[in-house]
């Protein structure tokens, strides 16, 4: 390794030096943990107790877990319904933030300030606001003449769903509209110029400028709304407990339940690498779906 260092120039070495303690974190906080994932997963790993080595077997045992097909496709299923809604919400923000009218950094502050609650903070506010005696919806619906009694909102199967898609919308797509923001303020302005002398309308502005051109910042921003909706975990945990009758488990949900519930550690580990491969997957395949003719 020193020779490695000594026969790189000296301006080409202090690169290296800069990376260094990026580097550093990487490997303690990122590989290292993977590597030990990975290894758990081979083992039959207990609390307490020395591990045995399994091979596979935790992986084999996947392929006849009800449970664990039940909240990946549970997962799935949220996935599919929460990221298009942020993605379309965050868009509409974004395009009414972007225009220069007055005030509008303080709409942008309102429209990202959810963002900077913890997801743990916001779930036990919505908790709150749902239920069905002292929460604000029943009460003001009521009060509307729209029901005649509270409703369950996290007790019943068809709209636990539903609440937690709503609560997730409101905190979730500041981030999203920023990242959009970013995208849209990249675009130079002598294109929406020469469109308008064309007499391009502002659909047609939004259609054939604005969307080609962000491609890049949509393939970013479904990735990690992806990746975030398929790792939730504490929405859940709080709002619903994976009730009612287990219908809202997601997939790190089922990993927690099995390594710190029944106290297996190397299936959890097992999950987790099953689960690392499916958000790899996943991300692959969208980056290469919204790519542009430059990629």
């Amino acid at each position: 390794m020193f020779a490695f260092f000594r026969k790189i120039p000296p301006r080409q070495r202090a690169g290296y030096w800069f990376i260094l303690p990026c580097l550093a974190v990487t490997t303690v906080f990122f590989l290292v943990p993977l590597l030990m994932t990975v290894w758990m997963s081979l083992n039959q790993w207990p609390l307490l107790g020395q591990p045995s080595f399994a091979g596979l077997q935790n992986y084999l045992d996947l392929l006849q877990d009800k449970s664990f097909w039940s909240s990946l496709g549970f997962t799935a299923t949220y996935t599919l319904v929460v990221t298009p809604a942020i993605f379309l919400f965050a868009f509409g923000l974004a395009l009414l933030v972007h225009r220069k009218v007055r005030f509008v950094g303080v709409f942008r502050t309102a429209f990202f300030l959810p963002v900077v609650i913890g997801m743990t903070s916001a779930s036990l506010l919505w908790t709150w606001m749902f239920n069905d005696q002292v929460g604000i919806f029943s009460a003001v619906l009521m009060d509307l003449g729209v029901i005649d009694e509270p409703v369950l909102w996290l007790g019943e199967t068809s709209s636990a769903l539903a609440s937690i898609v709503v609560m997730v919308l409101w905190k979730a797509a500041g981030f999203t509209m920023v990242i959009l923001l970013v995208g849209m303020q990249a675009i130079p302005q002598d294109l929406y110029e020469a469109a308008k002398l064309d007499g391009a309308t502002w659909w047609g502005q939004i259609r054939y400028i604005t969307v080609p051109l962000m491609r890049r910042t949509f393939a970013l921003a479904l990735t990690m709304s992806v990746i975030g909706s398929f790792l939730a975990f504490e929405q859940f945990f709080v709002m619903t407990r994976g009730g009612p009758f287990n219908s809202t488990i997601t997939i790190v949900h089922w990993i927690y339940r099995a390594s710190f519930t029944y106290f297996k550690l190397g299936y959890g580990a097992a999950m987790s690498v099953v689960l690392l491969l499916i958000l790899l997957a996943l991300s692959v395949l969208q980056m290469y779906l919204l790519r542009d003719g430059n990629d």
